[in-house]
């Protein structure tokens, strides 16, 4: 399997499936070495406070169990510091490595999943993964197809934060759709104060409160439903990214596309622009004499120019689909037997992934900026220009 490592620069590699660890539960090791996710942070500079505590915060955001909203499994996803951070809690500028074991990984689930793991599960990867590997992919709760996974990533994402706060750099994301029902515009200041205050952590309380009933009426049904994950970067400087494939753009597009259950994406106005005029659609440039730099009247771009940073917010908006596990009869295949059969899988499953899928989409976005943060300071250091381009 290959694609484990996402950036150029500062470089985050992965590994660890959703139930690693589950066949290996009788060694004489210590429980939290049976199995888990890992993480290797390479290019965190040192000096930086890194503490479990830290990476603790952002991991929670994401571990199942916590509310009506999420999947019932017990992960207490507890963060392991093992490389890179010595004294009084200060990165020595090696790589960073951090373990998140597994823990509710009892026969009952894997017992579960082995009753049906010849058969496609509608909605997952199962189809593919016997294509690549045969009968070697790992069919428990869909291995590292699975969204467990992204654990490993919010932990890199938290690094990754640290560094980006001394520059005063921050990303945020939130939930603005769910099953249909639409939040009303938010910004910045909103998503900040109303930040997680509910279980969907929808800045748009009253309408956050619609949602949940919502999700809550669908998850009675056996069913899951999807919704709308907004994600607003503030602080980012102008400059950074390269105009053709290594836009920064791109690049958080590659990050974001890379979780599992995102199906689409857009900046700024993103399909609204199919809609407006070129003179409708464009950010009319001025000169702000209060900061002595270059802004732009309004934000249809979504913080780009070109693939590059022009120095508003980033805003992204993405569409996560529902659920694939479902108590919903559903026609399959079974791949042993090559004959058409039909699912009802007894497993646990998200009603939504919104309530736990928006840090996963926090931490690739802040991945992404700190990559290209590195690669536009090493560019400038080694350039010419005259440092009047720095001030504008």
């Amino acid at each position: 399997m290959m694609g484990n490592t996402f950036g150029k620069l500062f470089k985050v590699t992965t590994c660890g499936e959703s139930y690693a660890g589950g066949f290996r539960k009788n060694l004489a090791i210590p429980k939290e070495l049976y199995g888990g996710l890992l993480t290797i942070v390479d290019g965190v500079p040192p000096g930086i406070k890194i503490t479990p505590d830290m990476i603790q915060k952002e991991l929670d955001k994401r571990k199942p169990g916590q509310s009506k909203l999420d999947s019932p499994r017990k992960e207490i996803d507890k963060v392991y510091i093992f490389s890179g951070v010595m004294e009084d809690d200060l990165t020595t500028g090696a790589p960073v490595g951090l373990v998140i074991p597994n823990v509710d990984i009892e026969d009952i689930h894997m017992d579960q999943y082995r009753s049906y793991k010849d058969v496609v599960r509608p909605g997952h990867a199962e189809y593919t993964f016997f294509k690549k590997y045969g009968d070697y992919a790992d069919w428990v709760g869909a291995g590292r197809a699975s969204g467990r996974e992204t654990a490993a990533r919010v932990g890199g994402g938290a690094i990754a934060q640290a560094v980006l706060d001394t520059f005063g750099i921050d990303v945020i994301g939130f939930v603005t759709e769910s099953h249909g029902i639409k939040a009303g515009p938010i910004s910045y200041e909103q998503a900040k104060a109303n930040y997680r205050k509910n279980e969907l952590n929808c800045p748009d309380l009253e309408k956050a409160e619609e949602m949940i009933a919502d999700i809550i009426k669908v998850k009675e049904e056996g069913d899951t439903c999807g919704g709308v994950v907004e994600i607003i970067a503030k602080g980012v400087p102008s400059g950074l990214g390269e105009p053709v494939f290594d836009k920064l753009n791109a690049t958080i597009a590659h990050g974001i596309m890379s979780i599992g259950a995102i199906k689409g994406l857009e900046f700024g106005a993103g399909f609204n622009h199919a809609e407006l005029k070129g003179s409708e659609s464009n950010d009319e440039p001025y000169f702000d004499s209060a900061s002595g730099r270059v802004r732009f009247k309004t934000n249809n771009s979504g913080g780009f120019l070109g693939g590059i940073t022009n120095g508003e917010e980033i805003r992204i908006r993405v569409a996560v689909k529902a659920t694939p596990t479902v108590s919903v009869p559903q026609a399959t295949v079974n791949m042993s037997k090559m004959e058409n059969t039909i699912l009802e899988p007894i497993t646990r499953r998200d009603p939504s992934l919104c309530p736990r899928i928006y840090p996963v989409c926090e931490a690739m976005v802040r991945i992404a900026i700190l990559d290209a943060l590195y690669m536009a300071k090493a560019y400038r250091g080694v350039s010419n220009l005259d440092p009047k381009w720095d001030r504008i």
